[in-house]
Parts: structure tokens; C-alpha cells; sequence
């Protein structure tokens, strides 16, 4: 349930809000919109039946949320959130590109790319220190020596620094380098690692389950915004289907319908979709188009020695070919669309 306040509603006609409905016993969640602010009523509202919230200073009207991720609908937050990382911003607009290698493998190839990454405009840098592996005899990640290889390629070029977290045990060292966590597929759905990552105060990008629905990608995301993080970015990496040409099936058919579910970031990882380089460039082209807020591709400077996904690592020609190729595209806007969609709505061209 949601009050939606009246535009010009005064600070204190919205705080007196707040108290009567936590005097009734509920939390509140508070979205500032340009005009109008929304007060969202966490948690079971059978006893506020009858009650006069109509009535509380300042509202001007009661709806009620029916999709069961109420933090993240855009029916609680009718607009745009805009994630700003180091002055870097998610959302609303602002495209962001993150770049770099799958998996940190030295500190001179970590600089390079970060360096590669920035110089073709790339807005963030991504490597993974602690890496979710198929087969327990592969490459696990460096680890914390990892995040110092990360941290130190920062320094050089100021990017900020991406990367994932995959055990509650890494957290402190994850947060300690990490300006932006990652949650990849395979934990999508562990929900003890999601309400810890939702008492930090860092962005997170959630990445879509293997086999996820929309839904379900939502409701992760809502045990992350549930314990107060509200910065979260979704991640669409693919699908396993019966396609085999392909590692994931990339559905950019998602990109505008989750904008419509929504209010939080989309970005695509045609990474992790492709899983073949020559295909990689052409996804992340086509998420873009569709809309999506932007992209985290992977990138190395010697693929065939990376020690993870180098079949999928763009070299750095291919890295700025593909940057050359999105600053000329104008891609789909999804809330324009909405607007000039209204106005037909009346239209009916008889043809005699």
C-alpha cells in the first residue's frame, strides 16, 4: 500500500504522516519524486482496514501495490532511481559501461585494462577476486590479493571498482575494496547472502538466476531493498534454454517489460550471454538499443591465457570498436514511448 502526497505537501504534513502510521504500528518507506513524494506501508496491512489514511495531512490519494515486490515495483517508485558510484550515475538516463576481465589474473594485465577501459570511455572496472566455478578443479579467484590487484589499477586510472561476492564469510573484504558488489546467477537466489548484502550501504548489481523468471529476479532484489539497500542494479546475463549456439539466451524482449515492472537500473552482461566473443559485441549493441540502462562486458588483453571465460573476453580492438560503434547509436526510450503511447490511446482511424 502506498500514499501518494500531495504535490507541494509540506515536510511537516509528510512527517506527521509517518508518525500516525508507525504509531499504528507499521515501517514506511519514503520515495522523493520530483513533485510528489510516496510513502510505501511496509509489511501486513489487514488492520489498517477502515483506518482514515485518506485523511492524513497532505495525502491525496491511497493505492494499493499488488505485485508482492513492493520496494522494487514501480508502483511504490513511480520514478527512475539514479545510483550514483563516484560520481558515476545508474539510471534514469545515465548509461554506464563496465569493463575489464573475467577473472584477475596479474596486476600489470589489471591496470592495462582499466587503462584500455577508461581511455574508450568506459565508466567502471570490473575483475573478479573470488570466482563461482562449474568444476571444484578450476580456478577459484585470487581472492583478497585479487581486490588489491583491483584497487591498484583504481589508483592508476580512478575507475571505480566492481566486483562479486559470493560467500557472507568475504564480506568485510569485498565491502573494504569493492565500490559496487556483484551478485552473480548462481546466487540469486541464496537469500541469507542477499539480506546481508541489504544491510550495507553499497550499490549491488543482481544478476538474473540461470533459469529465473522476472518475478523471481524481482523478489531477489526485494530481500536486498527489504533490509534498507535501495541501491540495486539489475543485471540481465541470459538464460539457459535449449539453444546450445549459445552459452545463455539473451532476451532484450525483458529490458522494456522489467521498465515497466521496475523502477530500478537494467543492465545487460552479453558477456556471460554470448559466451563466444564474436557474438558478444552485437548483443551488448542490442541491449543497449532496447533501452537498457547499460552493460558490463568482459575484456582481456590475451584471452587464450586468461584464467577464466577467455572465450568470451573482447580483445581491446574489439572493446573499442563496440565503444565507437554505441556512442553513434541513439538508443530506445522506453518512458518516451509510454507518453506517446497514452495519446494514441484515443485514436481510431476509420478507413471506409
Amino acid at each position: 500500500m502506498v500514499l501518494v502526497m500531495k504535490v507541494g505537501a509540506s515536510e511537516e504534513e509528510i512527517q506527521k504522516t509517518i508518525n500516525q502510521i508507525k504509531k499504528w504500528g507499521h515501517d514506511v518507506s519514503i520515495a522523493p519524486g520530483e513533485k510528489q513524494v510516496v510513502i510505501g506501508i511496509i509489511g501486513d496491512k489487514t488492520d489498517l482496514l477502515g483506518r482514515p489514511l485518506s485523511t492524513l495531512p497532505g495525502v491525496a490519494k491511497v493505492l494499493e501495490v499488488s505485485a508482492p515486490y513492493k520496494r522494487a515495483s514501480r508502483e511504490f517508485h513511480p520514478e527512475d532511481t539514479i545510483i550514483e558510484v563516484d560520481g558515476v550515475k545508474i539510471g534514469g538516463g545515465h548509461k554506464v559501461v563496465i569493463a575489464g576481465p573475467c577473472s584477475v589474473d596479474n596486476v600489470e594485465n589489471v591496470v592495462y585494462l582499466a587503462k584500455v577501459a577508461k581511455a574508450n570511455g568506459a565508466h567502471m572496472l570490473r575483475g573478479g577476486a573470488y570466482k563461482p566455478r562449474t568444476s571444484p578443479y578450476t580456478f577459484q579467484g585470487h581472492g583478497v590479493e585479487g581486490l588489491k590487484m583491483l584497487l591498484e589499477a583504481k589508483k592508476e586510472t580512478g575507475l571505480p571498482i566492481v566486483t562479486e561476492l559470493m560467500s557472507i564469510k568475504d564480506i568485510d573484504d569485498v565491502y573494504k575494496y569493492a565500490d559496487v558488489i556483484q551478485i552473480g546467477a548462481r546466487n540469486m537466489q541464496n537469500f541469507p547472502l542477499l539480506k546481508e548484502i541489504g544491510k550495507l550501504d553499497k550499490p549491488v548489481i543482481l544478476k538474473n538466476g540461470i533459469c529465473s523468471t522476472v518475478k523471481e529476479h524481482l523478489m531477489s532484489a526485494e530481500y536486498i531493498m527489504s533490509e534498507g539497500n535501495d541501491k540495486v542494479i539489475l543485471c540481465l546475463r541470459g538464460t539457459r534454454t535449449y539453444e546450445p549456439s549459445v552459452r545463455n539466451t539473451l532476451d532484450v524482449t525483458l529490458i522494456p517489460i522489467m521498465q515497466k515492472m521496475t523502477h530500478l537500473p537494467i543492465i545487460v552482461d552479453p558477456s556471460h550471454a554470448a559466451g563466444k566473443r564474436e557474438f558478444v559485441s552485437a548483443l551488448a549493441y542490442a541491449g543497449m538499443a532496447a533501452g537498457a540502462d547499460g552493460l558490463i562486458v568482459e575484456m582481456h588483453n590475451c584471452p587464450k591465457e586468461a584464467l577464466s571465460d577467455g572465450d568470451q573476453a573482447l580483445l581491446p580492438r574489439d572493446f573499442e570498436y563496440l565503444m565507437k560503434k554505441l556512442k553513434e547509436l541513439k538508443p530506445w526510450n522506453q518512458k518516451e514511448w509510454w507518453e506517446f503511447d497514452k495519446q494514441k490511446e484515443t485514436d481510431c482511424i476509420k478507413v471506409k
